[in-house]
C-alpha cells in the first residue's frame, strides 16, 4: 500500500531563536510541496538561501540554510497552502483511495491553517450572542485603556487614577477575607517567576526557579522553550492547562522531565521532543509512588523510561500512569529498564496508555519491559507502531511476572503484537487484540508465560496446574511427526509420535522415566513397510520393562511413567497385521506381526523363529502357515534353539501350518494342522 501524508493535530507554524551556529532547523508539521514552506527572518519572509527536505512526510523535516542566521534572530516557519482545489473527480471515472487521501490531507491542512490564524485574535465567547466587534476609532482610543460598557462592548477607558485590588472572601458558612496577593499566592504559575511561554524564549531557568520555590507550580497556556532537564523532586506538582501548555525541548540531545525522588505528580501538559519526554529514577531518594497522568508526549526518542538506576535503596517501584499519549517515539514509546546496579522496576502500573508512531519510524517497540519484576501491570495499553518495530509490546530476558490485560497491539510488515524474550518469566496475557500481521504471541521464553483469550490461531494456553474438577469437550495433544531410520531419543516435548520407518528400522527411545514423571506417551507406526519400530527407554529396561515393537501399520502402544518405570496403558495389534514372505533359503522371523503366510514355490525354505527367550519373543503367539502347491518344504526352526516342542516341524503341503508360543524357555505348539 503507497503511504500518504496523514495530517497530525501539530499547529503548522514553529519559531526559533537564531544562535548563528546552526544552520539546520526541525519543522515538525507535513508539507505537501518545499513551496508550502515560509520562512521569516525577523517577519521578513525570505525565499532563497536554504534547502527543505523530508517533502511529504508525516513527520515533518528540516530546513537547512547555506549561512548560519544571525544570533538572536527570530525564525520563523510555517505551512501556507493556497486555499483552493484545482482538481476533480471524473464522472464515472477511478475514486481511488489514494486520491481521496490526498484530497482530505490538504483539506486539513487548510482547516489547520485557518485555525492558526484564527488563534492569536480575541473573540467573543461561544455561548454569548456578539455585540460590536469594532473597536472604537483611532482619535477615541489614543492613550486610553480597552474596557468595556454595561452591555459588554469595548469602549475606551482613561487611564488617569489606579485601581486597587479588592479583598477576596469566598462564598459560604465560615469564610474569611484573604488579601487579594494572599489569594493570588494558591496557585503560583512559572511566569511568576518569568516564564514567556512564547516558544521562542528558553523558559528552563524560570520554570526550575519556581520548583525550587514551590511544590506545586502551574504551567499556564503556552509553549516553554527549555535547554535542559526539567527536574521534579519529592511530594513537588507540575500541572499544566491541558494540551495548549507544552513544554518544548531545543533538542533531542537532553530529558525533557525527571523525576528523581518520591510521590511527585506531573499532569495535564504536553511535552514536544527531548530524548526521553519523562524519566524517573532514584537519584536522591527512592523513585516511588509518583503519578504521571493526562500527558501527551510527542517527538521524543523515548517517551517514559523507568530506571532502576544503580542504588538498590532508591528503588523505582509503584508509579502510576494513567492517559498517557506517547507520539512518533523514534526508539520506544515506553521503556522500563535497568542502567547500572539498582534494582528492576517493580509493581509499576500502566492504564488506559498508548504508544502511537502515527507514520514514524520506530527502532524497537512500543512497549519494552527490558527488566522489571513483580507484577509491572498493562492496563488497557495500545502499541499502534510502524513496520520499523521489533515489536509491539516487548518482555525482555530481564523480566519477571509482567501482567497484560486488555492490550492491543497493531502494527504491519510481520511486527510481533507481543514478544517473549529468551529468559522472561511468568508473563501473563489476558485478552489480547492481535491487530498486526506478525506472531500474536512471538514466544522464545521456552513456554514460560500463561494467556488467557490471547493469541492466534489458539487464544489459550494452559501452564501447570492442578483441576480438581473438569468437564473437557475437546482435548488436543501436541503431535511430533518423525520419519526417519537408525535411532532417536524423545524428550517431553510432545505426547503424540507419530512415526513412520519406511527408510529403516528404527528404535525409538522414550526419555528416562525418572526424567518423565506423569508423562503419557504414544508412539504409532504410520507406514506399510516391514521395518520395525522398536520402542526403549533410554538408559532403562524400557516399557514394562522390556522392548515393545511396532510391525505393522497402524500399531501403536500408549506408555505412562510413574518416574521410576514406563508402564505400558494401551496397545494394538492391527487389522491384517499379517505378513506374506514368498522365497527360499532361511526367512528370520522378527515377531512383528501375528501370522506368516509363506510360500516355498522358488525353493525350500526354513521359518527360523528367534531365540525362544528373546524380549520379542517372550509371551508372544505365532502362526506359519505355507500357502503354495510345490512339494518345497518349510521348516519352522530356531534361532540357536531346538524348534517347537524341542524339533524343527516341517510343513510340506499347501496349508500346513503351526502355532506356536514361548514362555521365555522354549517354544510351545499349541496348534497344528
Amino acid at each position: 500500500m503507497i503511504e500518504h501524508i496523514k495530517m497530525p493535530d501539530v499547529s503548522p507554524l514553529v519559531r526559533y531563536v537564531a544562535n548563528g551556529i546552526e544552520t539546520t532547523f526541525a519543522y515538525r508539521f507535513p508539507i505537501f510541496a518545499s513551496e508550502d514552506l515560509h520562512v521569516y527572518f525577523d517577519g521578513a519572509e525570505q525565499f532563497s538561501g536554504f534547502d527543505v527536505t523530508d517533502v511529504g512526510e508525516t513527520a515533518g523535516g528540516y530546513i537547512t540554510f547555506d549561512v548560519a542566521p544571525s544570533n538572536n534572530t527570530i525564525l520563523t516557519l510555517e505551512r501556507r497552502v493556497p486555499l483552493e482545489r484545482v482538481t476533480d473527480f471524473l464522472e464515472g471515472g477511478d475514486f481511488s483511495a489514494q486520491a481521496i487521501n490526498n484530497e482530505l490531507d490538504y483539506l486539513t491542512a487548510s482547516l489547520q491553517q485557518v485555525n492558526r490564524d484564527l488563534s492569536p485574535m480575541l473573540r467573543y465567547d461561544d455561548h454569548e450572542t456578539p455585540g460590536i466587534k469594532e473597536l472604537p476609532s483611532r482619535n477615541l482610543r489614543t492613550n486610553k485603556a480597552l474596557g468595556f460598557d454595561g452591555n459588554g462592548d469595548p469602549i475606551a477607558v482613561s487611564l488617569e487614577g489606579s485601581m486597587a485590588a479588592p479583598d477576596y472572601t469566598a462564598q459560604g458558612l465560615g469564610a474569611v477575607t484573604r488579601t487579594t496577593a494572599d489569594k493570588f499566592k494558591d496557585t503560583v504559575s512559572v511566569k511568576d517567576f518569568g516564564a514567556k511561554g512564547d516558544g521562542l524564549t528558553d523558559d528552563t531557568l524560570s520554570i526550575q526557579q519556581a520548583l525550587t520555590a514551590y511544590d506545586s507550580v502551574f504551567v499556564p497556556e503556552g509553549t516553554y522553550l527549555i535547554s535542559a532537564p526539567i527536574t521534579i523532586k519529592a511530594k513537588q506538582t507540575l500541572r499544566g492547562a491541558g494540551q495548549t501548555s507544552v513544554i518544548l525541548c531545543q533538542s533531542n540531545s537532553f530529558n525533557a522531565v525527571e523525576v528523581v525522588e518520591d510521590y511527585a505528580t506531573l499532569s495535564h501538559f504536553k511535552i514536544q521532543d527531548g530524548d526521553i519526554g519523562i524519566k524517573l529514577y532514584g537519584r536522591d531518594r527512592p523513585c516511588v509512588q509518583n503519578s504521571i497522568t493526562d500527558i501527551v508526549i510527542a517527538g521524543s526518542n523515548t517517551g517514559v523510561q523507568l530506571d532502576g538506576y544503580n542504588d538498590t535503596n532508591f528503588p523505582c517501584y509503584w508509579n502510576n500512569f494513567d492517559r498517557i499519549l506517547v507520539e512518533q517515539p523514534s526508539i520506544n514509546g515506553f521503556h522500563l529498564t535497568k542502567s547500572g546496579a539498582g534494582d528492576t522496576p517493580n509493581a509499576n502500573k500502566f492504564h488506559a496508555c498508548r504508544a502511537y508512531s502515527l507514520g514514524a519510524d520506530i527502532s524497537n517497540a512500543g512497549f519494552y519491559i527490558e527488566h522489571g519484576r513483580f507484577n509491572n501491570s498493562f492496563i488497557d495499553c495500545e502499541a499502534n507502531v510502524k513496520g520499523t518495530a521489533q515489536g509491539c509490546f516487548i518482555v525482555g530476558a530481564n523480566s519477571d511476572k509482567t501482567l497484560f490485560i486488555n492490550p492491543y497491539a497493531e502494527s504491519n510488515n510481520q511486527v510481533p503484537n507481543i514478544k517473549l524474550e529468551n529468559g522472561s518469566i511468568e508473563t501473563a496475557i489476558y485478552n489480547l487484540l492481535s491487530v498486526s500481521d506478525g506472531a500474536a504471541i512471538w514466544d522464545l521464553s521456552g513456554g514460560e508465560y500463561t494467556a488467557y483469550n490471547a493469541g492466534y490461531p489458539n487464544k489459550n494456553r494452559l501452564q501447570k496446574t492442578t483441576a480438581t474438577d473438569m468437564n473437557a469437550t475437546l482435548q488436543r495433544y501436541d503431535t511430533e511427526y518423525i520419519d526417519t531410520s537408525g535411532s532417536i531419543t524423545l524428550d517431553t516435548s510432545h505426547s503424540v509420535h507419530l512415526i513412520s520407518s519406511f527408510g529403516g528400522a528404527l528404535t525409538v527411545n522414550l526419555p528416562q522415566a525418572s526424567n518423565a514423571v506423569g508423562v503419557m506417551m504414544v508412539v504409532k507406526k504410520i507406514d506399510s513397510s516391514k521395518n520395525v519400530i522398536t520402542i526403549a527407554e533410554d538408559n532403562g529396561n524400557g516399557p514394562d520393562s522390556r522392548n515393545y515393537y511396532l510391525g505393522s501399520e497402524n500399531d501403536y502402544a500408549m506408555m505412562l511413567s510413574n518416574g521410576a518405570e514406563w508402564f505400558v496403558i494401551a496397545s494394538n495389534r492391527s487389522a491384517g497385521n499379517t505378513r506374506y514372505f514368498d522365497g527360499s533359503g532361511v526367512y528370520d522371523i522378527d515377531m512383528a506381526v501375528d501370522t506368516y503366510l509363506l510360500s516355498s514355490f522358488g525353493g525350500v525354505l526354513e521359518a527360523r523363529l528367534p531365540p525362544a527367550n528373546a524380549p520379542e519373543a517372550v509371551g508372544r503367539t505365532v502362526t506359519l502357515k505355507k500357502t503354495d502347491v510345490s512339494a518345497n518344504a518349510i521348516t519352522v526352526s530356531e534361532l540357536g534353539g531346538s524348534g517347537p516342542d524341542g524339533f524343527n516341524q516341517p510343513l510340506n503341503a499347501q496349508y500346513d501350518a503351526i502355532t506356536c508360543v514361548s514362555d521365555g524357555g522354549q517354544w510351545y505348539i499349541i496348534g497344528k494342522f
